[in-house]
C-alpha cells in the first residue's frame, strides 16, 4: 500500500474583500471550514489558516507528521481542514488549479523543525527516500509548469497555464513515499537535461562526416545567401563547433544532414553574431552577454565588420579578436579609418607590427580613446635605457592585465636603486619579463623581502647585477618558501641573511617540501640539517627533495665547454641549479658555442628571438643537429614544398626527423593529391580535410601506409618507387 503526502493548505483572501461564500461548489469540495467564516469576512477581516501535514493511504489510514506549531506556524486565527484526497483525477487537479488561481495558495510557511523533514521539498538532497512525482512553483507572474518527472499519482494530459496574481511565493508538491528511490539522482538527471537544451545537447554524439556536412551547409548559407566574403564565411563555419552542434540537434538525424541543415537555415533565420563571435575565440558562456539585442545579421553592423577587417588586414589573428571585442567593444564602433590611424600612431613610436599586434591583443585598452600616456612614457623610459623595444613582445600574455601607470612607477623605482644605468639596462635586456609580469609587482616583493632580511640596497643591486636570472620565472615564490623552510628548522636570521646574500639563486631554484618530511626522509635532526645547509648552501635544492642519502653534490664546472653550455642555458631563461636547468643540461648536447651558432641560425632565417627560445625549450633536440642539417630541412620545407615559416614555429619537432623521411612522406602526400585523392568533406574514403603538418611526419610507417598510401590503388607501387629514388 502506497503512502502519499497531504500538503498543508493556507487559505487567504487578498485584502479581506472576498467572502468564503463566493467560492464555487467545485472549490468548496477542497475546503471544509472548522466553523463559519462568513461573519469574519463580512467585517472585512482577512483570514489566514494552516493545517498539520499528514501522510494518507488509500484505505483511509493517516499519519500525523507534526502539529502546526511544530512546523513553525504561529499566530493562526482559523484552521482549515483539507478534504482527504489520496489519488487525484484529472478533473480534481483542474479544480485544484482553479482554486489556486482564486487567491488560495499552498505552502509550508516556515521551515520544519524536524531534521528528517526539514526542507525536504525544497532541497531534495536532505530527503533521499522521497521521489518527487510532481513539483510546480507558483509565484507572482509565473505559470504552473510541469517538471520532467513521470506522474504516478495522476495522468495529466494537459496542464493549466494560468498566470496568478499572488503576493506571496508559494509551492505545491505531491510526494510519493518510495524507500528505494533516490531523489538526488532524479534532480541530477533533470539538471543534465536542462544543460543539454541550453548548451547544444552535449550528450549528442556527432561523427566527423556529419559535422563537416553541417559546416558546409552553414558556409553555403553565409556565403551565398547572406553574401559574406568567402574568407569570413569559411572561418565562421569552421570555427564555431558549438553553434554547428546546435544546428545538427535541431534537425532530424539522417544520411543527408547537410541538406537538412540547409533547409532549416532557409526557413529559420539565425543570429549571425553567435557563430561569428564564437569563431573569434569566445566560449558560448562569454558571447551570450555580448550578443546585440536589436540585430540578427552581421550586415546590419557595418562598423563591426569594417573594424574587424581592419584588424585582420593588419595581421591580428582572428582567434584573438574575440578577447578584444569582449574587453573593448568601443574599438568596433569606430568610423572608417579611425582604427587604422590608431595603429599607425603606435608604429610611429618605433614599434614593429608584430609587437603592436601582441600589445593590442593582450591589452585592448590601448586602442580605446586617446594614446595611452603612461604607455608612451614607459616606451620612452626603455628607449632611454637602450632597451630593444622588440624584446618586450615576448613578455606579454593575454591572460594578464597590464597597468601601465604602475609599470612606469616601477621603472622609476629601479632608476632610483641603480646608480649605474648600464647595469639596469643589462638587467632589463636579459630578463625583460619581470618588468611587465604582474605590472612590475614582482620587483617590489623581492626588494621588500631582501630589505626585511636585513640586506642593504647596495647588496640588493649587487644581487641583481650578478644574478639577473633571479627575476625570471617563479623565483620569488620559491625564494619565499625556502626562507620559511630555513626559519622552520630553527636557523637564525643572521645565517639566513648570509645565505640569501651569497646563494639567493640557489634558494629560489626549486620548491621546498615540508621540514618534517625532509627530516624523516634524510633521518636528520634540525640541528644536523641546519649544519649541513650552512656548510654548503649549494646542497639546499637537493636536500629538500632528496630521498635516500645526503651525499648528493652539485656538478662542478671545471672545463670551458661546460661553462659555455651553462651560459647558453642561462641566456635562454633557465634558472641555475633548478630541476629544469639540470634536465636541460642533459638534453642539450654539444659545446656551448655550437649550440649558440645553431640558435643564431634559426633567428637569422627570420624567426622571432622569443619564438626560437620557445621552440628550443619545447624541443631541445632541435639544436642537437648541425647547422648544415637544419639548413637542408628548412630549405626543402620552405622553398620546395612552399610551407610558411610559421609552420616551423608551430611544429619544431618536424625538423628533428631525417631529411629522407621528410622527402619520402611529403612526396607521397603530394602524389596522392595530384592523382585525384581530394581532401574532400563528404566521402569518408578520402583523407580528412585538414591534415596537420606534424601528422604526416610523426605517425608510424604502418599508420602512414594505412592512412595515405592505401588510399590509391597504385599507392603501394609509388611508395616503393619513391623509397628507391630517395635512398
Amino acid at each position: 500500500m502506497k503512502w502519499y503526502l497531504l500538503v498543508s493548505w493556507k487559505l487567504g483572501f487578498q485584502g479581506g474583500t472576498q467572502n468564503f461564500a463566493e467560492f464555487t461548489d467545485a472549490q468548496r469540495r477542497w475546503i471544509s471550514p472548522s466553523h463559519d467564516l462568513t461573519d469574519d469576512n463580512k467585517r472585512g477581516k482577512p483570514v489566514r489558516g494552516e493545517v498539520p501535514l499528514k501522510l494518507g493511504r488509500e484505505d483511509g489510514k493517516q499519519k500525523l507528521l507534526g502539529s502546526a506549531s511544530h512546523w513553525g506556524i504561529a499566530g493562526t486565527k482559523r484552521k482549515l481542514l483539507v478534504k482527504s484526497a489520496y489519488r487525484l483525477s484529472l478533473q480534481s487537479f483542474l479544480e485544484l488549479s482553479t482554486l489556486i488561481a482564486s487567491n488560495v495558495f499552498i505552502g509550508f510557511g516556515k521551515k520544519a523543525r524536524d531534521p528528517a523533514w526539514e526542507n525536504s521539498i525544497c532541497d531534495s538532497t536532505k530527503s533521499s527516500t522521497w521521489a518527487a512525482k510532481f513539483s510546480a512553483r507558483i509565484s507572482s507572474g509565473f505559470r504552473l509548469e510541469k517538471e520532467p518527472f513521470s506522474l504516478a499519482l495522476i495522468e495529466l494530459k494537459s496542464l493549466v497555464h494560468k498566470s496568478t496574481h499572488l503576493r506571496d511565493r508559494s509551492l505545491t508538491c505531491f510526494h510519493e513515499v518510495n524507500r528505494g528511490s533516490d531523489l538526488w539522482s532524479l534532480r541530477r538527471n533533470h539538471i543534465r537535461a536542462a544543460i543539454s537544451l541550453s548548451d547544444g545537447n552535449p550528450g549528442l554524439k556527432i561523427s566527423k562526416g556529419v559535422r563537416t556536412d553541417a559546416e558546409n551547409a552553414l558556409f553555403d548559407y553565409l556565403y551565398r545567401t547572406r553574401c559574406l566574403s568567402f574568407s569570413d564565411a569559411e572561418h565562421i563555419s569552421k570555427n564555431s563547433p558549438v553553434f554547428v552542434k546546435n544546428l545538427i540537434a535541431k534537425v532530424k538525424q539522417g544520411d543527408e544532414v547537410g541538406q537538412a541543415v540547409s533547409k532549416f537555415l532557409l526557413f529559420n533565420p539565425i543570429n549571425e553574431f553567435e557563430p561569428f563571435l564564437e569563431s573569434l575565440g569566445l566560449n558560448p558562456s562569454e558571447l551570450y552577454p555580448l550578443l546585440p539585442h536589436d540585430r540578427l545579421f552581421l550586415s546590419e553592423d557595418d562598423g563591426l565588420i569594417e573594424n574587424y577587417h581592419t584588424l585582420c588586414r593588419y595581421g591580428v589573428p582572428r582567434s584573438k579578436i574575440g578577447k578584444m571585442y569582449k574587453e573593448g567593444k568601443e574599438i568596433f564602433k569606430y568610423d572608417s579609418g579611425v582604427l587604422n590611424s590608431k595603429l599607425k600612431c603606435y608604429e610611429n613610436l618605433g614599434l614593429s607590427k608584430l609587437t603592436i599586434i601582441k600589445l593590442v591583443t593582450c591589452s585592448p585598452s590601448l586602442l580605446i580613446g586617446d594614446l595611452n600616456e603612461d604607455f608612451v612614457r614607459v616606451l620612452k623610459k626603455l628607449k632611454a635605457l637602450g632597451v630593444d623595444l622588440d624584446l618586450i613582445r615576448g613578455c606579454f600574455s593575454d591572460k594578464n592585465v597590464y597597468k601601465w601607470g604602475r609599470i612606469l612607477k616601477m621603472l622609476h623605482f629601479l632608476d632610483g636603486m641603480y646608480s649605474n644605468k648600464k647595469h639596469m639596462a643589462s638587467l632589463i635586456n636579459e630578463h625583460p619579463r619581470f618588468v611587465f609580469h604582474d605590472s612590475g609587482k614582482k620587483i617590489y616583493i623581492l626588494v621588500a623581502l631582501f630589505l626585511k632580511l636585513g640586506l642593504k640596497i647596495v647588496d640588493v643591486v649587487d644581487l641583481f647585477v650578478k644574478h639577473p636570472q633571479i627575476l625570471a620565472g617563479r623565483f620569488v615564490k620559491r625564494l619565499w618558501c625556502s626562507i620559511i623552510f630555513l626559519f622552520d628548522i630553527g636557523m637564525g636570521i643572521k645565517d639566513i641573511r648570509k645565505i640569501v646574500k651569497t646563494h639567493a639563486y640557489v634558494l629560489g631554484s626549486s620548491y621546498c617540501q615540508s621540514p618534517v618530511f625532509v627530516m624523516q626522509k634524510l633521518n636528520l635532526s634540525k640541528y644536523r640539517l641546519r649544519l649541513t645547509i650552512r656548510k654548503d648552501p649549494n646542497q639546499f635544492p637537493h636536500l629538500v627533495s632528496m630521498k635516500n642519502s645526503v651525499s648528493l653534490v652539485l656538478p662542478t664546472v671545471n672545463d670551458t665547454f661546460l661553462r659555455d653550455k651553462i651560459e647558453f642555458l642561462l641566456r635562454l631563461g633557465f634558472v641555475e641549479n633548478s630541476d629544469e636547468f639540470y634536465r636541460a643540461l642533459k638534453e642539450f648536447r654539444g659545446r656551448g658555442d655550437l649550440l649558440q651558432n645553431r640558435f643564431d641560425f634559426l633567428v637569422n632565417i627570420g624567426l622571432d628571438y622569443h619564438t626560437v627560445v620557445e621552440m628550443i625549450k619545447s624541443t631541445p633536440a632541435l639544436v642537437n643537429q648541425s647547422v648544415d642539417a637544419i639548413d637542408k630541412k628548412i630549405n626543402y620545407l620552405l622553398n620546395e614544398l612552399g610551407y610558411p615559416l610559421e609552420v616551423l614555429a608551430a611544429y619544431p619537432s618536424s625538423l628533428c626527423f631525417s631529411l629522407k623521411r621528410i622527402k619520402l612522406r611529403f612526396s607521397m602526400f603530394h602524389w596522392l593529391k595530384e592523382n585525384g585523392i581530394k581532401f574532400s568533406i563528404k566521402n569518408r574514403n578520402t583523407i580528412k580535410p585538414t591534415i596537420a603538418f606534424n601528422t604526416i611526419l610523426k605517425c608510424s610507417d604502418a599508420y602512414f601506409f594505412k592512412l595515405f598510401v592505401d588510399r590509391h590503388p597504385d599507392g603501394p607501387e609509388e611508395w616503393d618507387r619513391l623509397k628507391r629514388s630517395i635512398s
